[in-house]
């Protein structure tokens, strides 16, 4: 869910603004409007102040331009733009899938420093060609200057930034593995964010004051995002290798067909469970289908003692199943798209092998990935019908099968950085 303030939309793509955004605005007017420099020239405080917080929109209106570059271009290859936010440390792109090929993500990563690249060469121009007040060529040489940082910056080769994206292409198109790409970026992302740290803690220590800490913070995004992307791209190889057998449980019980209705409902449905088990009808050796308690409530009472299960079983073949031998990932995406609770599980005799729910899921991808997941979680996980806010594993089992990122949190494929 899109959090932030919608301020309208541009090509159609929405537009939103963090809180953040507004303290960085005012921190920047705040700077701007008591620089005594800037006061002399436009000739007192309240036009400083002014002058302040037009530079603070300017130098948003530049990452919003570097934002729809990326946006445009991966509209251009057919890919949706969730929307563009503006926050703290600049803009994000949020884009739902990533590019097919390498040379198609890196146009989307490198058409963001493109537009700042023009807009530094166009603001430079002007601002040494076009005779203007001093105010305004001050201002125009200073968004061309921090184009030009916000360019150079983000080409650094390392996620999140636009040079992590560009260097994961090129991996990507050497190895031609995407995860290998992903991996190596990611990990290149960590360096940039711990020396961002470091960098930061010396200037402070070294008398810069609180602004030395700057770049300390721009280091701690970008080293959260790369572990992001490293997390999501252990996550999809972990999970792409799993199969439905992998998570099947044989959590259900088989009765018999020629049991009546009043019997089932007497000995079995009186028991007071959060997670109703699952029935399957048999005779003589053969399942007859599902038994579920709303086929038994389309039923009148007074049937109850004459009809027997197999009457209201639903053949196997008629009711949501996967094969044990299918992709994990095919199971997730058919829970998520019909809004089932469970999946039956059939062998490739169409037997039952088991069944299948989000709670199984999550265990098996945790046991996939050496992580422990309590008991409790996965029963809750079972209740709610939900995965955890932390692991989506219906977004990220999509994300596999059009090849593509998504992040646990939003789907991130940009991040311009003011400095």
């Amino acid at each position: 869910m899109q959090t932030g303030w919608r301020v309208g939309s541009l090509f159609n793509i929405p537009l939103y603004i963090d809180n953040s955004w507004f303290f960085i605005v005012l921190l920047i007017t705040f700077l701007q409007g008591t620089n005594p420099d800037l006061q002399g020239v436009v000739g007192g405080t309240a036009g400083a102040w002014a002058a302040g917080l037009a530079l603070a929109l300017l130098l948003f209106a530049s990452v919003l331009a570097h934002e729809l570059g990326h946006s445009l271009v991966a509209r251009s290859q057919g890919i949706n733009v969730n929307s563009i936010k503006l926050f703290l440390f600049g803009g994000i792109a949020s884009i739902e899938s990533e590019s097919k090929t390498p040379g198609q993500a890196f146009q989307v990563a490198a058409a963001g420093p493109a537009v700042s690249l023009i807009l530094y060469v166009a603001l430079t121009v002007i601002g040494n060609s076009v005779a203007l007040p001093l105010v305004a060529k001050s201002l125009i040489l200073s968004v061309a200057t921090t184009n030009l940082i916000l360019a150079l910056f983000n080409l650094i080769p390392g996620l999140p930034l636009d040079g992590g994206q560009i260097f994961k292409a090129a991996v990507w198109k050497v190895t031609n593995s995407r995860a290998k790409g992903v991996r190596w970026a990611a990990r290149s992302g960590q360096l940039v964010g711990f020396g961002g740290i470091g960098l930061g803690l010396l200037a402070f220590a070294g008398g810069a004051g609180l602004i030395g800490l700057w770049p300390a913070l721009i280091g701690l995004f970008i080293l959260r995002n790369a572990k992001n992307y490293n997390r999501m791209n252990d996550l999809q190889e972990g999970l792409s290798k799993l199969k439905v057998s992998d998570a099947t449980i044989r959590d259900f019980r088989v009765l018999d067909a020629d049991m009546t209705l009043r019997e089932f409902a007497d000995e079995y449905l009186l028991l007071d469970q959060k997670v109703a088990p699952v029935y399957f009808a048999s005779s003589d050796g053969r399942y007859r289908g599902l038994v579920s308690i709303d086929g038994l409530r389309q039923v009148e009472r007074s049937e109850w003692e004459h009809r027997n299960l197999q009457s209201i079983a639903q053949p196997l073949l008629d009711i949501p199943h996967v094969s044990e031998n299918m992709p994990l990932t095919e199971a997730i995406e058919l829970i998520e798209q019909k809004q089932l609770s469970r999946l039956t599980v059939l062998t490739p005799a169409d037997s039952v092998a088991g069944t299948i729910d989000r709670g199984d899921v999550v265990r098996a991808v945790a046991k996939q990935m050496n992580f422990k997941v309590p008991e409790a979680l996965i029963q809750k996980v079972k209740e709610d019908g939900a995965y955890p806010a932390g692991l989506q594993l219906g977004a990220i089992a999509q994300s596999i099968k059009q090849g593509a990122r998504h992040s646990l949190t939003e789907e991130i494929t940009s991040s311009c950085l003011l400095r």
